[in-house]
């Protein structure tokens, strides 16, 4: 039986899922630091926060005065990867709010992402949500565009049988919610009290209808 209002929830993983974006960001700024750029931990959330780091490469540089080398990123990869194995947890309330939704949706529910596919599925594995997305993961890395550009969340569509205008994405940075926008999304976006209080209006200017604090909240506002 179809859902009410929508086909299927399409989950953005980094910051919605998994809460990890505190962890890849601090070790951001470390590096970034070495290159000769210091940014205090906010302004380097508002830089990055929802983009892939390669997709800042020129800025970087301009920034720096150096070119990045693919050293440079594997071994951003490599200590990254140990961070979150060590450190990442579950956004508070995510793992029941998924798998209510799972539920209500017959689990026509997809991850979306911006990250490169081993990292979205070790994190979703380290926080107990994998079960709920195997063979529904999506990676920006594998599309021929990332977000902001909708690919991702297009590519998970037709194989839950959804259509766009019929398809909720849940989102927490203004990349990704510009993303589901283009992708004919309704999008719902994932602002906790620590995100500070620019961030609702941030989502809601980008395009997101509905603004929301906790996870916990979500089944009920999909209904």
């Amino acid at each position: 039986m179809k859902h009410a209002r929508f086909d299927a929830v399409l989950f953005d993983c980094d910051g919605v899922l998994v809460d990890s974006e505190g962890i890849t960001n601090g070790l951001l700024r470390e590096m970034l630091e070495d290159l000769g750029w210091k940014l205090d931990p906010r302004e380097c959330m508002r830089i990055f926060l929802g983009k892939a780091v390669k997709d800042e490469q020129a800025l970087i540089e301009a920034q720096t005065g150096r070119p990045l080398t693919e050293e440079w990123f594997v071994r951003f990869r490599e200590r990254r990867n140990e961070r979150l194995l060590a450190g990442v947890g579950p956004v508070r309330n995510a793992v029941e709010a998924v798998a209510a939704i799972s539920d209500a949706f017959a689990g026509r529910i997809a991850c979306c992402s911006g990250a490169d596919r081993w990292k979205v599925e070790m994190q979703l594995a380290k926080c107990g949500l994998l079960p709920y997305f195997e063979g529904r993961i999506y990676s920006g890395h594998e599309m021929p565009r990332s977000k902001p550009a909708p690919d991702v969340y297009l590519a998970a569509m037709p194989p839950l049988g959804a259509v766009p205008g019929r398809c909720a994405v849940i989102e927490d940075t203004v990349t990704g919610v510009t993303a589901g926008i283009a992708a004919g999304a309704t999008v719902f976006g994932y602002s906790p009290e620590e995100a500070g209080h620019d961030a609702p209006a941030a989502l809601r200017a980008a395009g997101a209808s509905v603004i929301f604090q906790d996870m916990a909240e979500l089944p009920g506002l999909l209904r």
